[in-house]
């Protein structure tokens, strides 16, 4: 049997989540096939030679964007079966049913060959058997394709990415993990990891970013990776995801971070109200995100924050309190724009609707944009969001400083406010980074 996987959508990276299956499946002698439509157009021949086809579904974009690929496939090729996994899957589980998909978890190898070899997946057992192994990623377009580190002296760096880690011990309310993971969490062998640096350094990367929900929910494991990643390849940088309160916790690891090649951390800051903070359940404050960027800075590591600014307890004094924080904290040009207009995604099994007042906000669930549509109590929020996707959205050619003037000038509704000094442009990476947010269904082709 013929075998096809599909990637619609992996925030600008090569997709392990095709990389790892593809190296289970060959092993076993099953013939792959692997298409990124981010950057390669399917074709009905590929969907008509294949037997089993599976999407690869890591966000809430990738499974929208795949939708209209399950009805084609059902017409092309009606009688392939059809499987989904990755993180939203299990999530979006009633939805796919409805299209006729298998639905499998976010740790699919071993289910993925099961179902190659006609057999039928044990329900849950993913997990517990399986074991990690160096992913294959001979068939995927080149890392150069993809999306790439911006240096702050105006050159590029190649980007490869990987995980160290699978799922997250954490429970923020917000984040599709949760409900998926239950706040549990595997390393991933370092040889498993070390293999797939050192394929990717052969195909040309330079940095190295890794996609692990946190890097430092195994700090002892992450000590050792890192170590190894620059005894290897000492000219290797790399940046990871690591939460405010491990920061915090694990400063003193800061430095070695610095040492061995890191360049940036970025941290779902997610607002900076502290109720809003606890009803997300994010196990930081305010003040705590002002330190973690003091201490980032005095090592020497770009602290890159991400926001949820618009959200059902969003305000106008709100906003704009976030903007002059940022200001304050000179990180006009840290925080990518699109940062700023983030809208919070309420999506099927969110934990977010254990709060009443969400429960209360919600529509009922739309299989078009698969989420609980919501408005704001209060429309200018909502238009004010609007307002400033439409800026993020103009100003591809603005500098990020420039942006953030017009948002704030936007936000504050004036234009004659001091002039901000601008601070340094630090590395970033050239395509946005998101998690369980989007900028809001009205500019989904954006995403």
């Amino acid at each position: 049997m013929r075998v096809l996987l599909i990637s619609t959508y992996d925030l600008g990276r090569q997709p392990l989540g095709l990389a790892s299956p593809a190296a289970w499946l060959r092993n076993e002698g099953v013939d792959v096939n692997c298409v990124d439509t981010s950057r390669d157009t399917l074709t009905d021949d590929q969907i008509g030679e294949a037997g089993l086809i599976a999407f690869y579904l890591p966000m809430h974009t990738a499974t929208r964007l795949a939708a209209p690929l399950i009805a084609r496939v059902s017409r092309v090729n009606a009688s392939a079966r059809v499987a989904a996994y990755g993180l939203y899957a299990p999530l979006n589980a009633s939805w796919l049913g409805e299209q006729g998909v298998t639905v499998l978890g976010p740790d699919a190898e071993a289910d993925l060959l099961m179902l190659a070899q006609g057999q039928r997946p044990t329900p849950n057992a993913s997990r517990q058997r399986l074991q990690f192994i160096s992913p294959d990623r001979s068939a995927l377009p080149p890392l150069a394709r993809y999306a790439s580190l911006q240096m702050p002296d105006g050159t590029r760096r190649v980007v490869g990415s990987t995980d160290a880690t699978r799922g997250c011990k954490h429970l923020c309310r917000h984040c599709p993990i949760v409900p998926v993971y239950g706040g549990t969490f595997r390393a991933i062998p370092i040889d498993v990891v070390m293999d797939d640096v050192r394929a990717q350094v052969a195909a040309g990367a330079e940095h190295i970013s890794f996609g692990d929900p946190d890097f430092f929910n195994g700090p002892t494991h992450a000590r050792r990776l890192v170590e190894a990643v620059a005894k290897e390849f000492p000219h290797l940088t790399y940046d990871a995801t690591i939460k405010i309160e491990h920061i915090l916790r694990h400063a003193d690891m800061l430095g070695l971070l610095r040492d061995t090649g890191c360049l940036m951390i970025t941290s779902a800051v997610e607002s900076i109200d502290d109720d809003v903070l606890v009803k997300l359940r994010k196990g930081h404050t305010r003040a705590d995100f002002v330190e973690a960027v003091g201490l980032c800075k005095q090592a020497g590591v770009t602290l890159a924050p991400t926001f949820v600014p618009f959200n059902p307890w969003t305000t106008i004094g709100g906003y704009v309190d976030l903007l002059e924080q940022l200001d304050a904290l000179e990180l006009a040009e840290g925080v990518a724009p699109i940062q700023l207009a983030i809208r919070l995604l309420v999506t099927a099994e969110s934990k977010l609707l254990e709060l009443p007042d969400v429960r209360d906000l919600v529509s009922p669930f739309d299989a078009a944009s698969l989420t609980f549509p919501w408005r704001h109590p209060d429309p200018r929020v909502d238009d004010l969001q609007r307002a400033v996707m439409q800026v993020v959205g103009g100003a591809s050619q603005a500098s990020r400083g420039d942006t953030f003037d017009r948002i704030l000038a936007l936000a504050t509704g004036t234009e004659d406010r001091p002039a901000r000094a601008k601070g340094a442009m630090p590395p970033y990476m050239t395509e946005g980074w998101y998690c369980c947010a989007e900028p809001g269904p009205e500019q989904f082709d954006l995403v």
